[in-house]
């Protein structure tokens, strides 16, 4: 997979996470087997956590900490961030920031 259709695997997840229609451990599961293409052994090991601790985070186990979260998505670029509640709030959000970037000529980073 190359830079540009990381990037662009990387905003289709991000659109899905922001609509409610990915939790944060599909998120983080398909980022690891898709963009990385590790195991749960590597990436852990990787992140500096246990494999089982990975495992809870991509099943939604638990209360992660927001040092867990920025852990393991460190390596996608990510950070813990505000995500939208209510879905019609997150499709303002993206259809705001796509609007935003074709009016600027900006390409999608």
């Amino acid at each position: 997979m190359n830079a540009s259709e990381r990037q662009a695997m990387l905003i289709e997840l991000l659109t899905q996470h922001l609509l409610g229609q990915a939790t944060q451990g599909e998120l983080l599961l398909k980022l690891r087997k898709q963009v990385l293409r590790y195991n749960q052994t590597q990436f852990s090991e990787l992140v500096g956590i246990s494999r089982r601790a990975l495992s809870d985070l991509e099943n939604d186990k638990g209360s992660p900490s927001t040092a867990l979260i920025a852990k393991v998505f460190k390596p996608f670029g990510l950070r813990p961030g505000l995500v939208p509640i209510h879905r019609q709030i997150g499709e303002k959000v993206v259809r705001t920031d796509a609007s935003q970037t074709l009016n600027e000529g900006l390409p999608l980073k």
